[in-house]
């Protein structure tokens, strides 16, 4: 007598999102913008110089984000971003001062790699834990920066023990045409049509070479990671590395190579911030960058089109502080109610009562607040990009998924 057959539950099928759906939701979200500047009368919001100068501080949080994307999705943790980046830093400001600018570039690259590789060696190679292993490299990069700037720096023109000497300047793109063109219609002022042409303007205006770079790099890891048998192999070991090992799967070495990989981008990251967005090497310059760049990672859900997302949100917060401080910000106020309120009715279709509640208390509390106040404080403008990046985390992290892996210990001959 046969054996019953054995129904099986169909995989779930994985949504494919078509360059059309992309394209409509960077239109809304221009239409939105539009309609918080009519409303609130903040006329910063989409300028070309605001959108130019997001552009800068997204780019090195972006790359940090690829950085521990790139780490994580073969299964380590990689909270060492921050002191790669700081080794990006002094490398680019050493290279680049002695070298040129290109060289300044490569220092940044090798030295970030070298911090990979600490942390490569620790976590794959002696099994140390990944957190203890990262926070480690962060105080070592840390102090190891500090000494080799009072070694190298002090003595030089316009260097010291906390700063490099002037490091030479990276080509820029500039179409003139397309930037002078657009820039009558984007101070005429029309709804959503000036808010696309300061875009537009943004991109074509002075444009780093280094920010051109950052930007294919998002690209290039999506198409290397999800349509490579190298890509596939190594988020493999970040998902199950005993199975991946059993199918002939190199584990350790796609691991290795996937932390130096990481810690390249990470340096990458810092050379960027003393070569684009300042113009010399300065302790402290990282400011936090490396973490925020995890989380704009865990906002991604370990993907890099939603890692660019949560960089840019963090970006244009930042921007909007500096540039516009109080208008924009308080226009902000607005936004974040609305938001709040219209998740609080998804939530509530969706029957999750609680969450509902606690999105629209919080809706009208952060209403009520941009009513009875006309400006915010300066101490406020400061913190709204972390506060902002909380609040996004916050409302996306249930649909969150890690690479089963992340995190955990791995010996070759496991799947033995």
């Amino acid at each position: 007598m046969s054996a019953p057959a054995v129904a099986r539950t169909p995989a779930p099928r994985v949504r494919r999102r078509s360059p059309y759906t992309y394209l409509a939701v960077v239109v809304g979200l221009l239409v939105a913008v539009s309609l918080l500047e009519v409303v609130t009368g903040a006329d910063d919001l989409t300028s070309s110089g605001t959108i130019s100068a997001t552009l800068v501080a997204t780019v090195p949080i972006a790359l940090a984000a690829l950085g521990g994307l790139w780490s994580e999705r073969a299964g380590i943790v990689n909270i060492g971003l921050e002191g790669m980046m700081i080794l990006g830093t002094y490398g680019a400001g050493f290279f680049g001062y002695h070298y040129g600018a290109w060289a300044g570039v490569l220092g940044a690259i090798l030295l970030g790699m070298v911090g990979g590789l600490i942390h490569a060696v620790a976590t794959v190679i002696f099994d140390v834990d990944h957190i203890v292993s990262g926070v480690a490299i962060n105080i070592i990069a840390l102090g190891a920066t500090q000494y080799l700037a009072s070694r190298t720096f002090v003595g030089l023109p316009g260097g010291g023990s906390t700063q490099s000497p002037t490091i030479p300047s990276l080509p820029s793109l500039t179409i003139a045409p397309v930037s002078d063109g657009l820039q009558g219609l984007e101070q005429r002022n029309v709804f959503v049509i000036s808010e696309v042409a300061a875009v537009v303007r943004a991109l074509t205006t002075n444009l780093s070479a280094l920010t051109v770079i950052g930007l294919l790099l998002v690209l290039v890891t999506y198409l290397v990671l999800w349509k490579t048998t190298f890509g596939l192999r190594l988020r493999s070991c970040g998902e199950s590395p005993v199975t991946a090992e059993s199918l002939g799967v190199a584990v350790l070495r796609y691991k290795f190579v996937a932390v130096l990989i990481s810690g390249a981008m990470a340096g990458l990251a810092g050379g960027f911030l003393a070569m684009v967005a300042s113009s010399n090497y300065r302790d402290g310059q990282t400011g936090g960058r490396g973490y925020i760049g995890l989380a704009a990672m865990i906002f991604g859900n370990w993907r890099p089109g939603g890692m660019l997302a949560g960089s840019g949100l963090f970006g244009y917060t930042q921007t909007l502080g500096l540039r516009s401080g109080r208008d924009s910000v308080h226009a902000l106020l607005l936004a974040v109610a609305v938001l709040a309120l219209a998740v609080a009715v998804l939530q509530l279709r969706r029957r999750h009562v609680r969450a509902a509640i606690g999105f629209a208390v919080a809706g009208v509390v952060v209403g009520a607040v941009y009513f009875a106040i006309d400006e915010v404080a300066d101490d406020f403008t400061r913190m709204t990009p972390y506060v902002i990046t909380l609040l996004v985390l916050g409302l996306f992290s249930q649909r969150l998924r890690m690479p089963a892996a992340d995190g955990e210990s791995y010996r070759k001959g496991s799947a033995g």
